[in-house]
């Protein structure tokens, strides 16, 4: 099942996120309260809107609501921008980690109401569940919650009608399987072309005409995991073919899978229009193989996928 859509202006073409056409070059918008100025931050949503770009992935825990309320002062009233949600995370004030797990029901109805604050709205267009299962991850016994209970409470909340459609992030392909007769329409998974033990999910998504939005797509988003653009085959690529090796790690996603969607965040100008350029970008039969062939590596990103995979 494809629901790929080739001929638009949106880059790298349209797929459908359940009901909603979105550009498979998105942009995250996490690093985004990293910028001083409010207005830095404005422009590079106005000037990815402005490229095409109408899927943007964020979340309230981003800087506490400061990227949702950019996003909503900035787009708020452009009617096809689509705002993807994440929740299952809270953020922490110190510590190795950026966030830490909020996963009991009533944390994800308290979410879902701060995102609604923040975004300014009365309804969420999509909402994605980061989900942290136990094995995974250090957890906290409260924080050990059963798949069921979790997904219970996202229908409640999508029956209610506070928001249109549920996604899936980190999960297993049991827990996916389980979860298809809820209408799931995307999953953020960890993916890239070093770190690939997630390839049985993204096949059953693919199957199921459900959206494939990997995060960490180039790499070292955890210690011990590999960057996508230190390969030596991904290096040669690019200067073979007058590009960067960010633009070979993001494209190839794009090229390996027709539902394939990619969220690059990023402060400047510059690297974002770089990044929107990938969805231009095509390999030749010849070089998509090199890059298939790319090993996987090891490490610790890979051992987190291992778990994930259970």
């Amino acid at each position: 099942m494809s629901n790929l859509n080739e001929n638009t202006n949106r880059p790298g073409g349209t797929y459908s996120l359940g009901e909603i056409e979105v550009a498979r070059v998105g942009y995250g918008t996490m690093q985004l309260p990293k910028l001083k100025e409010e207005a830095d931050a404005k422009a590079i949503l106005r000037k990815a809107y402005e490229l095409g770009v109408n899927h943007f992935d964020t979340a309230d825990f981003y800087g506490n609501g400061i990227a949702n309320r950019y996003l909503a002062e900035e787009l708020g009233n452009e009617k096809d921008a689509v705002f993807v949600t994440k929740i299952g995370a809270k953020p922490t004030k110190r510590g190795p980690l950026p966030m830490l797990p909020a996963q009991r029901p009533e944390e994800l109805r308290q979410h879902i109401q701060d995102n609604l604050k923040s975004l300014k709205t009365d309804h969420l267009n999509i909402v994605n569940f980061r989900r942290i299962a136990p094995g995974t991850f250090p957890l906290k016994p409260s924080q050990k919650i059963n798949f069921d209970d979790q997904m219970a409470e996202l229908i409640a909340m999508r029956d209610e009608g506070l928001f249109g459609a549920i996604g899936l992030s980190s999960v297993s392909l049991e827990e996916l399987e389980k979860a298809l007769p809820s209408g799931i329409v995307c999953v953020q998974n960890q993916y890239n072309l070093t770190s690939r033990s997630q390839e049985p999910v993204l096949e059953l998504c693919k199957k199921e005409g459900i959206a494939w939005v990997p995060f960490f797509p180039l790499g070292g988003g955890l210690p011990g995991s590999a960057k996508v653009t230190a390969d030596p085959v991904v290096q040669e690529v690019a200067k073979e073919m007058g590009i960067s090796p960010v633009q070979v790690g993001l494209a190839w996603l794009l090229q390996h899978t027709d539902n394939t969607l990619i969220i690059p965040g990023t402060t400047s100008i510059s690297h974002l229009e770089q990044n929107i350029a990938v969805g231009s970008i095509r390999f030749n039969e010849k070089t998509m193989k090199r890059l298939d062939a790319v090993k996987a590596a090891k490490g610790l990103g890979a051992l987190v996928n291992k778990f994930m995979s259970r």
